[in-house]
């Protein structure tokens, strides 16, 4: 029989989980602060336990997927005598350092633990686009991976417990900025009469290329870390003017400046600062922190 694994939580990702650890066989026993969530995963073959101890004591593995860190303690801070000996494997969201001191937390409490960020949506979880990113002790992702490779690709990233979420929180600051940007273009478009129909197919090639285009000009990466930023192609100066372009036409549309302008203070420090002629790479200078812990903002 595959190994026994409990889940708290169970929002869309949580439910997701299950049924995929339900599928390759896993006994699940579920818990959850609204227990009609659990009617459909109940429905498929998991076990709805009647108290977050029972849930706990059901598995030495426990998955959380829960809105934050604080909801781990509110859950699991009346039972912590039944976390001796359990792995907890907390897939919530939150800040690096606050994911240190859950670890630390858990640790007083007996129970070994990972952290991780699932990157990927609900109605991927279990296929092979999958992966989910773990930082903890080696010895106790070594063990655990197999299981957690039902639920995605396992990405690896160290024992230092906050690295994970610091990769989860980095990944979803493209995402959420490339979503605004997505929809701050619609409505810049939208002020000239294009419909958002119209418009969202165009700037999606945009999206879709930007890898290509990336790749075209080098190794920005390589670059970066060797602190050079040679302007063969992007130039800060042409990229500034760019961006103050975007400003001056989201100010004509009437469109909300928050989003271009703080792109283009990017490019402003790096121009009042003498790098006109270097690579677009270099505005994350401007993005590091500053002596005296400034930084620039639009």
């Amino acid at each position: 029989m595959t190994a026994p694994v409990t889940v708290i939580g169970l929002g869309p990702m949580g439910q997701a989980m299950v049924q995929t650890l339900l599928r390759e066989g896993h006994p699940v026993t579920v818990w959850n602060r609204t227990p009609s969530r659990a009617a459909d995963v109940v429905a498929a073959g998991a076990k709805l336990a009647d108290s977050p101890a029972d849930a706990v004591a059901a598995s030495e593995l426990v998955i959380l997927s829960l809105t934050d860190y604080q909801a781990m303690y509110d859950i699991l801070g009346p039972v912590t005598e039944a976390l001796a000996g359990r792995t907890v494997v907390n897939l919530s969201s939150d800040s690096p350092d606050r994911t240190r001191e859950g670890a630390a937390w858990a640790a007083e409490h007996g129970a070994r633990f990972l952290t991780g960020g699932v990157m990927t949506p609900a109605p991927m979880v279990g296929t092979e686009a999958a992966y989910v990113y773990y930082s903890g002790p080696a010895g106790v992702m070594e063990a655990s991976r197999e299981t957690l490779a039902t639920i995605g690709a396992p990405r690896y990233l160290g024992e230092d417990l906050g690295l994970a979420q610091l990769m989860y929180q980095a990944n979803l600051d493209v995402f959420l900025t490339s979503l605004a940007s997505l929809l701050h273009a619609t409505a810049l478009l939208e002020s000239g009469g294009v419909k958002a129909t119209e418009a969202m197919p165009e700037l999606m090639l945009t999206l879709a290329g930007i890898s290509e285009i990336l790749d075209a000009g080098g190794n920005p990466g390589a670059e970066i870390e060797a602190g050079e930023h040679p302007g063969h192609l992007s130039t800060i100066a042409m990229m500034g003017a760019t961006a103050d372009h975007v400003v001056a036409a989201s100010a004509a549309g009437g469109i909300d400046l928050g989003l271009p302008a703080a792109v283009q203070a990017y490019y402003t420090w790096a121009r009042e600062h003498g790098h006109g002629g270097d690579n677009w790479t270099r505005i994350i200078d401007a993005m590091r922190p500053q002596d005296g812990g400034a930084v620039p903002s639009a």
